[in-house]
């Protein structure tokens, strides 16, 4: 149950090739397979701290898992637990990179960057996106809509958004390269 959780979360068995190649220093994430891009630096303002519950689909089935969420100038960190409460993961990206922690064993979970990435594709400026893409891609963004297109202008994420207290928060994510979405759902934000 666990395991599908994670896995919820997404992403990726991928292959090693890529074809943009990404900065060796930095944290790296996947778009589609073989398009690998160097994440994005971790500050973000305003700050923000919300608690979460994803529910995602992969292959036809479901799961859920409770999220912590903190960003802000400097870092951002995301701790994932499970349905009782129990913490299985703990991740966090500042300037010194990605450190993860893992509380129990998770064989299926997918890289931290890659879990990192969907936050901070759906978050982050487009302005700070637009830097990371390979060229040819697109991030386009309307009120309640954000779209990622590679190159051949094909759809690869699209995120909703809901507009609530003034502040534009995502409720899921539709990764169409690898085959999953994530609704979200907030417990609290600030």
């Amino acid at each position: 149950m666990i395991r599908i959780a994670i896995m919820m979360l997404s992403l990726l068995l991928l292959s090693a090739c890529a074809s943009h190649a990404p900065d060796d220093t930095q944290p790296t994430a996947w778009l589609k397979p073989g398009v690998q891009i160097t994440l994005p630096p971790p500050g973000i303002t305003p700050a923000f701290q919300q608690q979460q519950l994803l529910t995602g689909q992969v292959k036809g089935q479901s799961q859920s898992l409770l999220v912590l969420l903190s960003a802000d100038a400097q870092k951002i960190e995301l701790a994932g637990l499970s349905s009782v409460g129990i913490r299985l993961f703990r991740v966090s990206y500042d300037a010194s990179g990605i450190h993860t922690q893992q509380m129990m064993p998770l064989p299926h979970m997918p890289p931290a960057s890659q879990v990192l990435a969907d936050i901070m594709l759906s978050h982050w400026p487009l302005a700070v996106w637009q830097k990371q893409l390979p060229p040819g891609w697109t991030l386009q963004d309307t009120r309640l809509k954000r779209v990622l297109k590679d190159a051949d202008h094909r759809v690869i994420t699209e995120i909703d958004y809901l507009q609530r207290n003034g502040q534009r928060e995502p409720i899921s994510i539709q990764q169409h390269a690898f085959g999953y979405r994530i609704h979200i759902q907030h417990l609290d934000a600030s």
